[in-house]
């Protein structure tokens, strides 16, 4: 069993050589970690936006109501894939710690009086975006990137 997991990571290892160091280069995910998204995510080239991506995952949030009498709590979908909610999960915990822009987000959520898993999910959520839009621009992590599109 430990020598097929071998040959499987040597074998993504070599495809996606590039993605890999672009991926690691976000503080917050690993070198494990880069590996399972790609394998997950067939390298990112099943997703045309981040949007579809965040569903795939199960990480978007979903409204519960029905009508005007019953409204509930907004929450995560979880329709979706659960080893890749559980691993951007635990990344979200480095990612507050090491990524500004995650630690930003973190803040400012828990700062509103939300909960601190729910801003752990949202910090899921910017963490993915992130990582699909490195892999696709080929470009690796700046920290001082702004947004043209404000």
């Amino acid at each position: 069993m430990v020598k097929l997991e071998d040959l499987l990571l040597e074998n993504v290892k070599k495809s996606y050589q590039e993605e890999v160091t672009l991926l690691k280069s976000i503080p917050g995910i690993g070198g494990k970690t880069a590996l399972m998204l790609l394998v997950f995510t067939d390298g990112f080239k099943r997703f045309t936006s981040a949007k579809e991506l965040c569903s795939y995952a199960g990480i978007t949030p979903t409204i519960r109501e029905s009508g005007s009498s019953i409204k509930g709590r907004p929450r995560i979908s979880k329709m979706g894939n659960p080893k890749l909610r559980n691993l951007l999960f635990m990344c979200s915990f480095n990612a507050c710690k090491y990524n500004k822009a995650c630690r930003e987000l973190y803040d400012r959520i828990v700062a509103k009086g939300k909960s601190k898993k729910l801003a752990l999910i949202a910090v899921c959520n910017k963490l993915l975006k992130q990582a699909f839009a490195i892999v696709k621009s080929g470009l690796p992590y700046d920290a001082n990137y702004k947004s043209t599109l404000v």
